[in-house]
């Protein structure tokens, strides 16, 4: 099962970043020119491999063919007890983007870095990934665009503190964790109405 899940973690990660068939058939005569290419790493050694990565490059003088590593990342602000915190959360776990230039030698320097499983592409040869892709992930690391996790589950019960219904208590019938809303029964005029909230407009009771 674990093995079925990575491999359509993989499916995903090259849809997006690698693009389709024919965007990968386009760049066939670009290997000399400076790329970025996805690393499969093992799961939770993302920054691990980074780190081994910058440290290989200095040491075997590889910085004219590998020029960044970089773990997408972006903020989630997570609220419990009331308190706000704020956490990495990596883009695409268990993925390292380098951007180099790919031969034999900067193949094997990548390769054969502690905690690296495989270049992403093709069985014989990696892919580069698309730039525009490549730009909009940094990009969206680097605007740090927050997502608020609460810690609330069904059954809860949570004040509302924003909206028409503020003041009001309910109880969590449904979460939407990826929407970072949530959907709680609240009683008005003595019946049980459904209400959809944010996660920012109610609090833990």
């Amino acid at each position: 099962m674990a093995k079925k899940e990575e491999n359509i973690q993989e499916e995903k990660v090259q849809d997006e970043l690698l693009g389709t068939k024919e965007d990968k058939s386009e760049v066939k005569d670009k290997s000399q020119k400076k790329r970025w290419y996805v690393v499969h790493t093992y799961s939770g050694h993302e920054n691990k491999v980074k780190v081994n990565l910058e440290k290989r490059i200095e040491y075997m003088n590889m910085g004219e063919k590998i020029f960044r590593v970089e773990v997408p990342q972006k903020t989630i602000t997570q609220v419990k007890g009331g308190k706000k915190s704020e956490k990495e959360e990596k883009i695409f776990p268990g993925y390292v983007l380098v951007e180099m230039i790919m031969d034999d030698d900067s193949w094997y320097v990548v390769r054969h870095t502690a905690g690296v499983t495989k270049f992403v592409g093709s069985s014989k040869k990696p892919i580069p990934a698309k730039d525009s892709e490549i730009k909009k992930i940094i990009h969206r690391g680097a605007s740090q665009v927050q997502k608020i996790e609460l810690d609330v589950k069904v059954g809860d019960k949570v004040r509302i503190i924003s909206g028409p219904f503020a003041e009001f208590i309910g109880d969590i019938a449904e979460v939407y964790p990826d929407k970072s809303k949530l959907r709680a029964m609240v009683s008005i005029f003595g019946r049980e109405t459904p209400v959809e909230l944010e996660y920012k407009q109610i609090q833990k009771v």
